[in-house]
């Protein structure tokens, strides 16, 4: 019956009932995280294993099929202006949305708050990091952008070979559908996994969300839908051809994966089905959701504006509008600055306290429940990726069709 079953349907069903053991054993959270956890973990570990050779492979074996450095260039410039412009767009949702929650946002106490803040990297040490000094070294520490430069830098070069380098190119497609049956394998543990990373989470946090910060979270996850409903159903609808409707139902696989285990690169393998199944092209999906899942941070910035806003009230202060206006572009430059960065939600949100004058120990009132937000904002990210995608392959079908 399984097997007759939907992916999807199953990872459905798997979340609920991953909740429903969460709700259950909140008394119990060492058992669920000593047991239950590590199997999730396991999955977790197989679908990072797989998303650097699905990188490198997949973005090579795009760009070698385009067999034009001009469509590269005319894909990424695409890519990147959408990026830019949703998380802008999702800064404005996240101060506007915000503001309108300020009257419910509980004040908690600020005294002896105490929050040691990751440093952030100077930008030209994150442009220089960007480039990699080894070959092996990205591969083994997933550095994703690094990956990223290797397979365009390796690909441009297979293209302007030539016939010299066509054994490369059999190696490159050959590999590339190895690592995507490996991947099918993976993603068919995924209810498995889905169950076993939800469910320690729902046991030692469940009841922290209807807590004194259950307010903040339903700003925030408000704000996640608006983005989702109107941004990227806009988008999908008027420059990628393509019913919102359908694109949420094709992307639901993704978003429950997403959902659950919190992570915008493990999610990549679905997330890239997802959108070649809703008919992205798939040498635009081999490039635009690697990059969007390293660089793109709609949930990220949104999570910036809820909490800047929470954090300022709670010390009784009112953001100005040169304020806002701050957070917007020190929020959109640092989804880049810290692509790449474990934890990147917290080193954006430090950033932006910093770039208003806000105390950066206030983030110590939302860590505790980090996790919570993360799962959410997760869903946005890849959402956001996958947007992106169904919007450019349908403007490069355009061109080509002219």
């Amino acid at each position: 019956m399984l097997k007759k079953m939907p992916l999807a349907i199953q990872i459905l069903l798997a979340l609920i009932l991953g909740i429903i053991a969460g709700l259950l054993m909140q008394n119990h959270v060492d058992e669920a995280e000593a047991y239950i956890k590590p199997f999730g973990t396991i999955f977790l570990n197989l679908v990072k294993f797989i998303v650097v050779p699905i990188v490198l492979f997949s973005i090579l074996a795009g760009i070698i099929s385009l067999k034009d450095i001009k469509k590269v260039g005319s894909i990424g410039i695409k890519t990147i202006v959408y990026y830019m412009c949703t998380t802008v767009v999702a800064i404005i949702i996240g101060l506007i949305g915000a503001n309108l929650f300020k009257g419910f946002f509980p004040v908690l106490q600020t005294s002896e708050l105490t929050y040691e803040a990751a440093e952030s990297a100077p930008l030209m040490d994150t442009l220089v990091n960007i480039f990699p000094s080894n070959f092996i070294m990205p591969l083994s520490n997933a550095t994703m952008l690094q990956v990223i430069i290797m397979a365009i830098l390796i690909g441009f070069s297979i293209i302007l070979v030539g016939e010299e380098a066509e054994h490369a190119v059999k190696g490159i497609n050959s590999l590339n559908a190895v690592f995507m049956k490996s991947m099918d394998l993976i993603l068919r543990l995924s209810p498995i996994g889905v169950f076993c990373l939800i469910c320690p989470v729902v046991a030692a946090n469940g009841g922290m969300i209807l807590g004194s910060l259950a307010m903040v979270l339903l700003a925030a996850y408000v704000l996640y839908l608006v983005h989702m409903i109107i941004v990227y159903s806009f988008a999908v609808r008027t420059m990628g051809g393509l019913s919102p409707l359908d694109f949420l139902k094709g992307q639901l696989p993704a978003m429950i994966f997403a959902f659950s285990s919190a992570s915008s690169v493990g999610t990549l393998p679905i997330n890239m089905k997802g959108c070649e199944n809703m008919g992205a092209d798939k040498d635009v999906t081999s490039f635009v959701l690697p990059l969007g899942a390293t660089i793109n941070m709609d949930g990220t910035a949104i999570y910036q504006g809820v909490c800047a806003v929470f954090i300022a009230s709670c010390y009784g202060i009112n953001l100005t509008f040169g304020q806002m206006l701050t957070i917007v572009l020190t929020a959109t430059l640092a989804s880049i600055g810290t692509a790449g960065v474990p934890g990147a939600g917290m080193v954006m949100l430090a950033m932006v306290l910093t770039s208003v004058g806000l105390p950066v120990d206030g983030i110590a009132l939302v860590a505790g429940i980090d996790r919570i937000f993360d799962m959410g904002r997760t869903v946005v990210n890849i959402t956001g990726d996958a947007s992106c995608a169904i919007v450019v392959s349908n403007m490069e079908r355009k061109k080509a069709n002219k």
